[in-house]
C-alpha cells in the first residue's frame, strides 16, 4: 500500500496490521492477538487471510466509505427538519425527538435529529461550564425530605401575565408536584401545602429558602427572647402546627434539586404550553394535572429505600384551621375589635382581652376565642358624636370672624 494510503488508516487499523504483520512473521500466535485485540481467533484468521491476499488494504473494513445500511431516508430528515423550523423551534434535540414521536408520529432518534439540525444550521452545540459543585446525597425515604420553591418566569410567553409555579420535589425520589399562582406569598405557600398532603400525605421535613413568607424577618419579643425562641412567620407557625421540620437553605446551590427541576419545567413546560397555546394561570393548572404524572414517570429514580415517610393527615383535623392567617386583636369593652382598618362587632358575650382572627385561604374570616367560633358583624357606620357649642355660638372647625366693635380692630400701627 502506498504511503499516503496508510496516513488514512484509523488508529485501531494500523494497530491491527502491526499485530497480523507479526502474525504472519511468525513472532505471534493467533492466540494471544486474540487476547491483545480482544477479538476471537476466528475473527484473527479471517483479517490475516484477507491481508495475505490483498495486502495491507486488506486490513480496511469493506463497508467503509459506503453509506449505512441503516440510514434514514432523506424525506423523513426532510420532514423532520421541516417540523422543527415550523413548529418546535427552540426545543432541544431530545426534546424534539419525544415531540415528533408523540405528536407526529415520526420516530427518529435524538442523536440522529441532533446531528441533522446541526448540519442544517438549526441548532448549536452548547458546551455548559461553571465551577463543580459537590451533590449532596440523596434522602433514602420518600417523605423524609421535599424541597419547596417558587419560580417566578414568564411561563405564558407573550400570551398571558408573569405567575410564579409553586414547585415541589421529593429529596429522595424526584417526584413533582407543583401549581401555579399570581404571587409568592404565605397564601399561595399554604394552599399548595393543602394540595400536596391531601395527594400524598405530611412529609418529615421541607427544605425552603429564606424568603419572608417562610422565614420570619421579625426581631423577637421580649417574651421571645425570654423564653429562648425566635419569631415565626405564618407559614412556619403552620408547619409547627403539622409537625414538619423546616430547613431553611443558604444559598440556592444547596436546593439544587428545586432549582434543576424549575430549569427544565422553564424548558419544557413552557413549551408545551406553548403547543397547547395556554395563556391563564386556570388553563394551566388543568393542564399540570395531565403533564406531571408524564414528567414523573419520566424522571423519577428509584429512592434508596422503599419505605414512604409521609404521614397521613389525622382524623378530625381541619387544614383550613392551620393554613390560615392567624392575628391577635384586642377586644374593646363594647365588644369591638378593629381589623384591617376595619371595625366587627362580636354578638357573642365572652370576658376576652384578645381574641385571634383567622383569615382562611378562601378569603373568609373566623374570629375565636379558646378555640370556639364566635358571631360577628362588621360595622359599616359609625355613630356621629354630637358637637359642643362654644362661645357666640362658633362650632369647632368652622372660622371665626371677630366683630366689629372688638378693641383689637381699633388698634393702629405705624
Amino acid at each position: 500500500m502506498a504511503s499516503e494510503d496508510i496516513i488514512m488508516l484509523s488508529q485501531k487499523e494500523l494497530i491491527r496490521l502491526h499485530i497480523v504483520q507479526k502474525i504472519l512473521n511468525k513472532e505471534l500466535k493467533h492466540k494471544d492477538a486474540s487476547d491483545v485485540l480482544s477479538l476471537s481467533e476466528r475473527q484473527i484468521r479471517r483479517i490475516v487471510s484477507r491481508v495475505k491476499s490483498e495486502g495491507d488494504r486488506g486490513i480496511v473494513h469493506k463497508s467503509r466509505g459506503k453509506p449505512s445500511n441503516r440510514r434514514s431516508c432523506a424525506k423523513l430528515k426532510n420532514k423532520a427538519i421541516e417540523c422543527y423550523r415550523t413548529k418546535y423551534s427552540g426545543f432541544g434535540p431530545t426534546f424534539t425527538s419525544e415531540k415528533l414521536l408523540e405528536r407526529e408520529k415520526i420516530k427518529v432518534h435524538h442523536e440522529t435529529l441532533r446531528k441533522w439540525l446541526i448540519e442544517s444550521g438549526d441548532w448549536k452545540k452548547v458546551r455548559k461550564s461553571g465551577a463543580h459543585r459537590q451533590w449532596r446525597e440523596r434522602k433514602h425515604h420518600v417523605g423524609e425530605m421535599v424541597q419547596v420553591d417558587g419560580s417566578h418566569h414568564d411561563w405564558f410567553g407573550q400570551r398571558g401575565p408573569k405567575c410564579v409555579f409553586m414547585g415541589y420535589i421529593d429529596d429522595a425520589a424526584g417526584n413533582t408536584f407543583g401549581r401555579f399562582y399570581p404571587y409568592e406569598g404565605t397564601f399561595p405557600a399554604m394552599d399548595s401545602f393543602k394540595r400536596y398532603v391531601k395527594k400524598y400525605g405530611i412529609p418529615v421535613s421541607l427544605y425552603l429558602d429564606k424568603h419572608s413568607t417562610y422565614k420570619s424577618t421579625a426581631k423577637p419579643s421580649i417574651d421571645e427572647m425570654l423564653s429562648n425562641t425566635k419569631p415565626l412567620s405564618e407559614f412556619e407557625r403552620a408547619m409547627k402546627e403539622f409537625g414538619v421540620k423546616v430547613i431553611h437553605a443558604d444559598s440556592p446551590q444547596a436546593k439544587g434539586r428545586v432549582e434543576r427541576l424549575f430549569r427544565t419545567l422553564q424548558d419544557r413546560l413552557v413549551k408545551e404550553m406553548r403547543l397547547e397555546n395556554i395563556s391563564t394561570i386556570e388553563d394551566a393548572n388543568k393542564f399540570l394535572s395531565k403533564y406531571l404524572p408524564r414528567h414523573n414517570k419520566k424522571f423519577t429514580v428509584k429512592p434508596a429505600k422503599q419505605s414512604d415517610l409521609h404521614r397521613e393527615i389525622p382524623k378530625g383535623t381541619n387544614l383550613d384551621r392551620i393554613l390560615c392567617r392567624k392575628t391577635q386583636r384586642v377586644l374593646k369593652s363594647d365588644m369591638t375589635v378593629q381589623y384591617n382598618n376595619k371595625l366587627y362587632q362580636i354578638k357573642d358575650k365572652v370576658n376576652a382581652r384578645k381574641i385571634v382572627i383567622e383569615e382562611r385561604i378562601s378569603g373568609t374570616k373566623i374570629m375565636t376565642y379558646k378555640n370556639k367560633v364566635l358571631k360577628f358583624k362588621e360595622i359599616t357606620l359609625k355613630a356621629k358624636k354630637q358637637q359642643k357649642a362654644v362661645h357666640n355660638g362658633h362650632k369647632k372647625g368652622q372660622r371665626y370672624t371677630l366683630p366689629v366693635d372688638h378693641p383689637w380692630n381699633s388698634v393702629k400701627y405705624g
